[in-house]
């Protein structure tokens, strides 16, 4: 069976230069990457190894400073929409009116736009909470709305950088099999960063592990788990096993990296 790929990276690097050393800093490293269409795939890695990084250069917020990006489908609305960590959404906007955000940019009527996200809102579990403020809701409902008002654009791509990292774990847990109930349902291409291993695995139909300094693919893992997947799948053997040999190439390239630094 023929995937259509939705976004293709080849040979993608960043650079930076420090203001004060003026010493070339290598964020992203020839990274090359396929997604096909309706896949969600993660990027996983630590803490500066330039997850977050390749998401903006995917989204334009950046210009890569060699290499190609390819987003292969272009939806109706945008091409691609991010969810960050923190909710962002307007304080003075009501629940509906902040999903309806990107629709009546796009030059849609307010009215008309309140009434298209509603079935967004329902999907993602805030049905009866379209006239709520932000700060009526809790973490988890925040990012409901949050991924809500990027589903209503009609993306092709849905960019999510590590939009469960300021949950509690059990908030997080919950918002992770939420995530895959409403994947399953909109079918959208998910390109999900994160630096927790068992998120990965729990919600990815492939984890692409990268490692630091510079930041760079060193693994490409196919998660075959079957699918619908519930939290009970974390507790298998099969997670579990999936879960050492991503820790295992992460600490065995952290371990690399620490003696290197010792010999120089």
């Amino acid at each position: 069976m023929e995937h259509h790929l939705a976004l293709s990276a080849r040979g993608v690097q960043m650079e930076y230069r420090d203001r004060q050393s003026g010493k070339r800093l290598l964020a992203l490293e020839n990274v090359d990457l396929d997604v096909p269409d309706g896949a969600f795939v993660s990027l996983l890695g630590p803490s500066g190894c330039g997850k977050s990084t390749f998401l903006k250069i995917v989204n334009g917020l950046l210009r890569q400073t060699s290499g190609e990006i390819k987003l292969h489908r272009v939806a109706k609305g945008r091409e691609d929409a991010m969810v960050f960590q923190d909710a962002s959404l307007f304080p003075w906007y009501t629940v509906t009116d902040n999903v309806a955000y990107g629709l009546v940019c796009a030059g849609v009527s307010r009215k008309a736009a309140r009434e298209r996200v509603q079935p967004f809102i329902d999907l993602v579990g805030l049905g009866g909470f379209g006239d709520k403020y932000p700060y009526q809701l809790s973490g988890g409902m925040q990012q409901r709305a949050n991924l809500a008002r990027a589903l209503a654009v009609d993306a092709a791509i849905l960019l999510m950088d590590e939009p469960f990292a300021s949950l509690d774990a059990q908030t997080r847990e919950l918002m992770q099999a939420e995530l895959l109930r409403i994947w399953n349902a909109a079918r959208k291409t998910v390109v999900f960063v994160t630096h927790q291993i068992d998120e990965a695995v729990f919600l990815s139909d492939r984890v692409v592990v990268m490692a630091a300094r510079p930041g760079r693919v060193i693994a490409d893992i196919t998660i075959d788990l079957p699918r619908p997947r519930e939290l009970s799948v974390k507790r298998t053997p099969l997670f579990q096993d999936y879960g050492e040999r991503i820790w295992g190439l992460l600490a065995g390239r952290q371990e690399e990296t620490a003696s290197q630094g010792r010999a120089s």
